[in-house]
């Protein structure tokens, strides 16, 4: 849908002297876009459909102490957001110790299977380990004990935006040198079947 930005701003400014009408209107021109948006990044309808809700309840809560100029772009950084929350919620990672430990060992050679999930384990463990000290601790108070970043911020007495760049440096850093691990690990998905 092409976007009017004056006609935004004109419902905007009327959204915040409490005009119904107005956010109707902003509602109805939006809710899909924002919920399309979404679904895309969370593959589920009801969680699509409570961030969609959230959102614009929020537009209306606070009407009166928001100025937005660019409201696509608002709807952008809200869908965004709230879709990260949910994945930390979720905490949509699954730890290698656990992948590895809780697939069941091949039959056909199981002392095999045992050496290249230590061996995989050993070259996992060492890349953590070879992150600078701080990044190191806020990856594995995140990923091992199971930390939101803000509480890792309060811990640590950082800023939770320093906190999640660590935490990315720290996977970007994990997935350019884990082509071995990632062999091996195929290796012994397949041994498996």
């Amino acid at each position: 849908m092409p976007v009017n930005q004056s006609e935004d701003c004109r419902l905007l400014e009327k959204l915040r002297e409490d005009c119904v009408e107005s956010f109707n209107m902003l509602y109805d021109k939006y809710w899909q876009t924002v919920y399309i948006s979404s679904l895309k990044r969370l593959k589920n309808h009801d969680q699509a459909q409570d961030i969609t809700q959230d959102i614009f309840a929020s537009l209306w809560l606070r009407r009166s102490e928001q100025q937005i100029e660019n409201l696509p772009a608002y709807l952008y950084a809200a869908v965004r957001n709230r879709v990260l929350n949910v994945f930390e919620r979720e905490r949509r990672y699954i730890p290698i110790e656990q992948l590895l430990f809780d697939r069941p060992h091949p039959q056909n050679n199981p002392a095999d299977a045992l050496t290249l999930q230590n061996e995989l384990l050993n070259r996992y463990q060492s890349l953590v380990g070879s992150l600078p000290s701080q990044r190191k601790m806020i990856f594995r108070k995140y990923y091992e004990e199971g930390r939101s970043t803000q509480e890792i911020a309060s811990q640590l007495s950082l800023s939770r935006k320093t906190v999640q760049n660590q935490l990315c440096r720290a996977v970007t850093f994990l997935r350019t040198r884990l082509s071995q691990l990632f062999f091996l690990v195929m290796i012994f998905l397949l041994s498996g079947k």
